[in-house]
């Protein structure tokens, strides 16, 4: 143990974050990152191959993990479900399903029909089980809201990544509507917050890069639903690459604050808008989205691989599963 380890919990399960399932969100996207920059270069499948397996490898280990809280620390689950910040995170669970679903639709599409038709219940549950717990009578304070409250959104415009190639076009259509809807109403209250308020928290600053998401992925939905590139889609795209430029300019004061959990916060977003790059160049032939694309899915790598290294060092170090 290195002199910076500090011992570890006894009751460290009880300790395991819901906000675990981002990182599956995260791997998802990069082997689907992968994927794409592999067929545009016209190479073999070997590092999205790889990718694919840890990230199977990661969602299982995660999920084992919180399933054994759920059922020998129930009362630590209900006080994440009780947070005004860590609810919003709670559709990550089913949102991770679905990036799953959507990982094996070419290499195993009978698991990925399964997985997506347990997926999308769940995702539909989360979301009015969440915006419920937000109109409620609860009392939710400004400094209570970070971009972390898009991912509900988020979650239901990624159903028809996975929906629409394998059959399920109207369900696509009402998770997208819902997920585009959504979200225009949670960007106008982040940005309020964000311009007139208090800064975030330094642990959820990093969630900042969340904003490039919903565009991002609005964009791939849209595309399949539509079936192709319209004027819609444009300005999804364009939007993503606006908050990109925007979270690339906070990203040198973002990479000094100490490591945690929420950093695995810059790895989907950038995937997603990867990946709306390389769809936008093969629908049009630009060139010029598939060199942006490439160069985005070079800093993903780098992310991933730190973010890897990082997350390594702390669980090694007893520094995760720890009380906030």
């Amino acid at each position: 143990m290195s002199e910076t380890a500090q011992p570890a919990p006894t009751n460290w399960l009880a300790h395991v974050p819901v906000t675990l399932f981002t990182v599956v969100m995260g791997l998802c996207g990069f082997t689907l990152a992968l994927r794409a920059g592999e067929a545009t270069l016209g190479v073999g499948y070997l590092i999205s191959g790889v990718a694919h397996v840890l990230t199977m490898v990661v969602f299982a280990v995660v999920s084992l993990l919180y399933v054994a809280k759920g059922l020998l620390h129930p009362g630590a689950v209900v006080a994440e479900w009780q947070h005004p910040v860590k609810l919003a995170f709670f559709p990550a669970i089913s949102i991770a399903l679905v990036l799953m679903s959507v990982v094996m639709l070419d290499p195993a599409p009978g698991l990925a029909r399964a997985m997506w038709l347990v997926a999308v219940p769940l995702q539909l549950v989360l979301t009015v089980s969440v915006v419920s717990g937000w109109i409620s009578a609860r009392a939710f304070q400004h400094g209570h809201l970070t971009p972390a409250w898009f991912i509900p959104a988020v979650g239901n415009v990624i159903v028809a990544i996975g929906g629409v190639p394998l059959g399920y076009v109207e369900i696509s259509w009402f998770f997208t509507s819902v997920g585009l809807i959504f979200w225009i109403i949670m960007l106008v209250l982040v940005m309020n917050r964000l311009i007139f308020h208090d800064p975030l928290p330094v642990r959820l600053q990093p969630t900042l890069v969340i904003l490039i998401a919903p565009p991002s992925v609005g964009f791939l939905a849209w595309v399949a639903l539509v079936g192709g590139i319209d004027p819609l889609a444009r300005v999804l795209l364009n939007v993503a690459y606006l908050f990109t430029l925007i979270v690339a300019v906070q990203l040198p004061s973002l990479l000094r604050l100490p490591f945690s959990l929420a950093f695995w916060a810059l790895s989907f977003p950038m995937a997603g808008v990867t990946i709306a790059s390389f769809t936008y160049a093969d629908a049009t032939g630009s060139a010029g989205h598939r060199i942006i694309g490439l160069g985005l899915l070079a800093v993903l790598c780098v992310i991933i691989l730190a973010l890897l290294f990082r997350t390594a060092k702390a669980v090694r170090n007893n520094e995760v599963f720890v009380p906030d």
